[in-house]
Order: C-alpha cells, then structure tokens, then sequence
C-alpha cells in the first residue's frame, strides 16, 4: 500500500484560510501549488486542525493522512527560518501560550515523570531503532566531517567523546543515559574503562546488557537522581533534553557530587538558538513526553559556582545529516516491520524524523558537546578536535 498516494480530488488555493496563505505565502509556501516543497491537501479539514491547534494540528492532520509533501523537511525548514511560532494568531496562539504556562507551572520531568519517556518513546520496539539507526544504535547526532557514512560518523563521534574525557586505562565512567549501550562498549573496548551506563528504558536496559556481554560494563534501571557513588569521568549524550528547566541545577549538582575533583564531565545535547519556554505540542505528545531543549543562557546560570566550561562546541548541522539517514534507512527498511506498525506510525515516524531535520537545517537547533570540570582540577585542559583519520 502506498500511503502517500494523493487523492484524485484537488482543492484550489482560495479554499484555504487567508490568514494561513498568508503565512505560507511569506514562507515561500504554497498550498496544492507546483513546487515539491509545497502542501499538498486533500481534505479541507487540514486548515481548521491547524488554525486551532497550529503545530500539533499540522502534524496530527499529516498523521490521518490529509495532506503531504514531496519535500517535507524542504518545507518545514522553511516555516522555521520564516519563525512560524512567532506569527501565531487566533485558538492556536492560546494553546501555543498554554503550553509556555504549562512548562513554567508543573515540573515536567519529575522523578514520578522521569520513566514515561522511557516507556513511550524507547520502549516502543528494539526492531524500529535497529533497523533505523547504525550498527552501534547510537541515537543520537553523528560527527560528519571526515566520512558520508552513517555509521563512521558515530564512531567518529564516539572518538571524539571519548578523546575529549580524556579516558585512561582501569578508569571509572559514568554514562547518565547509555541507551543501547553502544558508547559505554566502545569506550570499554578501546579505551580499557569500566563503565556504569543508566537508562530509563527497560527496552534499552535488556539490549544494552545483551551487547555488553563480557565487558567491564554495567547497566542499571535507574533515575540519574538516585546515584550514588565517585567516577573519574562523566558523559551524557541525549539524554539532558529530558531533564527541564527546573531541574537543570540538581542535575548539574548531582553530577558535581558524582564527580572526581581532577575529573571532567562531557554535556552532549541539543540546544536552542534562543531560550524557549516550552516543547513542540506535537512532539511532546507523540514522540518526546515532557522534553525541554535548553539554551546556552539556561545551561550557563546553571553551572555557575558549580563547574567551570573548558570547552564548549557546536556541530547542528550534522544533526541534519544524521536525521536525513536515519529517515533513508527508516524508509528503506520500513516493509521488515510494516506487518507490525500501522501506516499512522510510519507517517508519525516520517513527520518526526524530517521535522526535527528542518529544526537543525533552519539553524534553530544546535547540537553543543561541552567540557566541565571543577576548580579543583589542577591540570590544564586542551581542546580537542577530531582530525582526518
């Protein structure tokens, strides 16, 4: 079944909102027009779901199949550089105010919240995330520099990672967020670590034991709030974006207790251009329960007289990069599992990986690995750069 077949039915310009033509229009946007990045709409219900539920209604009318586009991400970047969000009017500018109230009234990502991201997101099946991502299953925005291939660059990213701490022989590291145990294994193998990973996902905890067999690797079911303990090193990829803006400094306190005092700490997370006070309603709702990206003004308030920045870079644009290949193995792959998922899922699937894509290819999203260490840390640190292999 092809699902982004389009009806024989065609619906012309003027029976859209003016006000949302508008905002097309000044985005370069057209709606049933020839360009491949414009909107294509076969039931008329699409402009009343988005009217009033702006982003959340543009992504669920995709999901129930209402309208398509040829370039999706194309377009979607193009509503991003133009700051849609801005130029919001009407019920959707309500919600898109309740949301900002929301985020700054309850605490999102408290310790009873802190599994159901787990549970929605990560636990979904092993079997979409294997076929989708690289051998390794690193989820998270590779290093592109020096290869085209997915797969070099997240190995290349794990090198720099762990380059970057520094590792040595016999040392302690502590992984809050390891995933499928991808980094906690390679740093093991070619590092000679000992290495603690925690995960809120009981779908990553199994898998992630399973590929550590007979390494110096544990992997424990665990909030990184109930730690305990002393590592020589620490590291975070992916995971700080479910962590909220109002537990960014017990996070960063906990790390500090965690902590060796000549230790270093790597921050690897999505970031946004500008401090944001609120999560994509759509993407809160179907694939990241109470995510927050933080900003680099929410990251430095937070650390202040905690630890001092001893690097700090950004590499976003690889994230489209990445995106972009996890959608072509996705998409390539999709009929392995097509008996198991629905067509919702699969367009679900499609609309998160190519708007996330457009976040980093508008330059609205960032992707910052940054080096901390405390005071106490008597050696002088030297940034490091991945060089060509």
């Amino acid at each position: 079944m092809n699902i982004f077949a389009k009806t024989d039915v065609k619906y012309k310009n003027q029976n859209s909102p003016k006000i949302l033509q508008q905002l097309f229009d000044e985005a370069g946007i057209g709606i049933n027009g020839p360009n491949p990045w414009d909107m294509q709409v076969h039931d008329p219900l699409t402009y009343s779901e988005i009217l009033s539920k702006w982003s959340l209604g543009m992504g669920e009318s995709y999901m129930d199949g209402r309208w398509d586009c040829e370039k999706l991400d194309e377009m979607l970047t193009r509503l991003l550089k133009y700051d849609i969000n801005m130029r919001v009017q009407g019920l959707a500018k309500a919600r898109f105010l309740f949301e900002i109230l929301r985020a700054r009234l309850v605490n999102l990502q408290s310790k009873a919240r802190a599994f159901q991201v787990g549970q929605k997101h990560y636990d979904i099946g092993n079997d979409v995330f294997e076929l989708m991502l690289d051998p390794l299953m690193m989820y998270s925005c590779g290093y592109w520099e020096f290869t085209n291939e997915l797969g070099q660059a997240q190995e290349h990213k794990l090198d720099l990672i762990c380059k970057k701490l520094q590792l040595k022989q016999g040392e302690r590291l502590l992984e809050i967020g390891c995933g499928w145990g991808g980094l906690a294994a390679y740093a093991a193998k070619n590092y000679g670590v000992n290495v603690l990973g925690i995960t809120v996902s009981k779908e990553q905890q199994q898998l992630a034991v399973q590929r550590c067999k007979g390494l110096p690797v544990q992997v424990e079911l665990i909030d990184y709030r109930d730690l305990v303990g002393k590592f020589d090193k620490i590291v975070s990829v992916g995971m700080f974006e479910h962590v909220g803006e109002k537990n960014y400094p017990l996070y960063f306190q906990t790390v500090d207790q965690l902590l060796d005092d000549d230790g270093l700490f790597l921050l690897h997370s999505i970031g946004s251009d500008v401090t944001i006070s609120r999560t994509d309603p759509w993407i809160d709702r179907y694939i990241f329960p109470n995510g927050k990206i933080p900003s680099v003004m929410e990251i430095g308030k937070s650390i202040e007289d905690i630890f001092l920045v001893e690097d700090w870079q950004n590499f976003g644009q690889d994230y489209d990069k990445t995106l972009m290949s996890w959608h072509e193995n996705f998409t390539k792959n999709w009929s392995q599992i097509s008996s198991k998922y629905n067509d919702r899922f699969y367009r679900m699937w499609t609309y998160y990986l190519l708007s996330c894509a457009a976040f980093f290819r508008s330059r609205q999203g960032q992707l910052w690995q940054i080096i901390l260490s405390k005071r106490t840390r008597a050696s002088t640190y030297r940034s490091i750069r991945l060089s060509a292999p």
